[in-house]
C-alpha cells in the first residue's frame, strides 16, 4: 500500500537542500547560455550566407575559386585541429551517450563548439551546401555539458542527460520550436528510458529554446505555410509524395553511410582516404560548377530557396532536388563540419512543388510541407521530430495528420533501403576512441 508523502517533510527537504537549488541554477543558466549561443551562431550563419551571396551577386565565377580552396583549408583545420567538429554533430552526441565519462570530451566540449561555429560559419561563407541545425545539437550539448563541473550535488542530472539536454536545446533553438526539441531528445537522443521523466532536463530543453523565442519572436522558421482542408484529392498526389521522398531519402541516406564509413574500394574513397585535402577541394570544385550552372540555387543550406518556394515567388525547375541532392552529398563527403537538416528540407519541399506541378494539384504549398517532413523523416529515420518540426510551421491544424502518415511512410520506406543514419554514424565516431591499455602494461608504465 502506498502512503502519501509528508508535505511537511517534503518541503523542508527541498526548501533546505542548497546544493540541490544551485544544481538546479547551474543547469537552467548553462541551458539558457547554450540556446544564447545558438542564437548568436544562427545570426553569424545568417551572415556568412547573405557575404556569400552578394560576393556570388557581384562575380559570378568567384565560387570556381572560392568555394573549392575554402574547402580544402576547412577540411585541413579540422583534420589537423579538431577532427570531432567534423560533420553533423548529431553523431557526436549520440556517441557521447554511448560512451564514458572520459571519452565524452572526444565529441563534446566547448572547445569543439566554438570551432563548430567558426568551421561551419566558414562553410556557409564559402557557399557549402549545408545547414548550422545538426552543428547547433553539438554546439549546445559541449557547452551544456561543460556545466558539470560546477554541479556541487552529483546524481541530480547526469553527464549524458546533460548532453541529451544540451543536443535538444540546440534543435529547439535552431528551428525556434521548443516542441521539437523535447521530441528530438526523446526519438533520437534518449536511450535511457528512466531520463525521459527528469524535469530538470525537460526545463533546461525548453528554457533553450525560449532563447530563440526571446531573440526572434514567436515567427517560425520558414513563415507560415498555409494549409488546406484535406479531402480526397489530397490521397493521390499526397501518397505519391511520400514514396518519392521516401526513396530519395533512403537513398541519401545509405549514400551517405556508404560514403562516409570508408569502407567502400572505389578509387574516389581510397582517394579521400589518402588524400583528404585534395578530394575536399575537389568536391568544393564540384559544388561550385552546381551552383553556377543552377544560378546559385543549390548554394548555401537551401532556406531561401525553400521559402521562395512556399510564398509561390518562384517555380522549383525539375533539376533543383537532385542537384541540391548530389551538392549536399558532395558537402558532407568533403569532410567539412555542417548539417543537413536544412538541405533535406530544401529537397523534400523541391520533391513536393514538383508532384504539385506534375499532378496539377492546386495547393502547391501542401505538397511542399508534405516533402519536407517526409525527406527529412526519411533521411533521419526520426519521423516524429521531422513532423513537428514542420507541424509548427503550419497555420491551423488541418495538415497535422496529413504531415504525420507521410513522415512515418516515408521514413518506413527509407528503412527498407537504409541503415540509420545517426546511428550508424555514431558508430562510426566510437572508433575514433583510442583502446584501453591492458592492465599488465599499465602496471609497468606506473612503475
Amino acid at each position: 500500500m502506498h502512503r502519501h508523502p509528508d508535505v511537511i517533510s517534503s518541503l523542508q527537504s527541498e526548501l533546505y537542500d542548497w546544493r540541490l537549488w544551485t544544481t538546479r541554477a547551474v543547469v537552467l543558466v548553462f541551458a539558457a547560455l547554450a540556446g544564447l549561443t545558438v542564437v548568436a551562431f544562427t545570426l553569424i550563419s545568417d551572415w556568412a550566407s547573405e557575404s556569400f551571396n552578394v560576393m556570388n551577386a557581384a562575380v559570378w565565377w568567384a565560387p570556381l575559386l572560392i568555394t573549392p580552396l575554402c574547402t580544402a583549408a576547412i577540411v585541413w583545420v579540422t583534420q589537423k585541429y579538431v577532427p570531432g567538429a567534423a560533420g553533423s554533430g548529431i553523431p557526436q552526441v549520440m556517441a557521447a551517450l554511448s560512451t564514458n565519462k572520459s571519452a565524452a570530451s572526444l565529441f563534446a566540449s566547448v572547445r569543439l563548439s566554438v570551432a563548430k561555429v567558426l568551421l561551419t560559419t566558414w562553410g556557409l561563407l564559402a557557399g557549402l551546401s549545408l545547414g548550422r541545425e545538426g552543428p547547433s545539437v553539438q554546439i549546445a550539448a559541449g557547452i551544456l555539458h561543460s556545466a558539470r563541473r560546477w554541479l556541487p550535488k552529483p546524481g541530480v542530472v547526469s553527464d549524458h542527460g546533460l548532453l541529451m539536454a544540451g543536443g535538444a536545446a540546440g534543435i529547439a533553438a535552431a528551428f525556434n520550436t521548443p516542441l521539437g526539441g523535447v521530441i528530438f531528445a526523446i526519438e533520437e537522443l534518449t536511450r535511457k528510458p528512466g531520463q525521459r521523466s527528469n524535469g530538470l532536463i525537460m526545463a533546461a530543453i525548453i528554457l533553450g529554446g525560449l532563447m530563440a523565442v526571446s531573440a526572434f519572436g514567436n515567427s517560425t522558421y520558414f513563415g507560415v505555410i498555409p494549409s488546406e482542408a484535406i479531402g480526397f484529392n489530397l490521397l493521390g498526389p499526397g501518397l505519391l509524395v511520400a514514396l518519392v521522398v521516401g526513396l530519395m531519402g533512403g537513398l541519401f541516406s545509405r549514400l551517405m553511410i556508404v560514403s562516409l564509413s570508408g569502407n567502400s574500394a572505389d578509387r574516389f574513397s581510397r582517394f579521400r582516404q589518402k588524400y583528404p585535402v585534395y578530394f575536399a577541394g575537389a568536391c568544393g570544385l564540384v559544388i561550385a560548377v552546381i551552383g553556377v550552372v543552377t544560378a546559385s540555387g543549390t548554394f548555401g543550406s537551401g532556406y531561401s530557396q525553400t521559402r521562395a518556394l512556399l510564398d509561390g515567388a518562384v517555380e522549383s525547375s525539375p533539376l533543383y532536388a537532385p542537384l541540391k541532392f548530389v551538392a549536399t552529398w558532395l558537402t558532407a563527403w568533403s569532410g567539412v563540419p555542417g548539417g543537413i537538416f536544412a538541405p533535406s528540407l530544401a529537397i523534400g519541399g523541391a520533391l513536393g512543388s514538383d508532384i504539385a506541378a506534375w499532378t496539377g494539384h492546386p495547393h502547391s504549398a501542401t505538397l511542399i510541407a508534405l516533402g519536407m517532413a517526409g525527406f527529412l523523416a526519411a533521411v533521419t529515420q526520426a519521423p516524429m521530430t521531422a513532423f513537428v518540426i514542420v507541424m509548427e510551421m503550419v497555420s491551423g491544424h488541418g495538415l497535422v495528420l496529413s504531415l504525420m502518415a507521410c513522415a512515418l511512410t516515408s521514413s518506413g520506406i527509407s528503412r527498407l533501403l537504409s541503415a540509420p543514419l545517426y546511428s550508424t554514424l555514431a558508430d562510426l565516431q566510437l572508433k575514433r576512441i583510442p583502446p584501453e591499455k591492458p592492465v599488465l602494461e599499465t602496471a609497468l608504465a606506473d612503475r
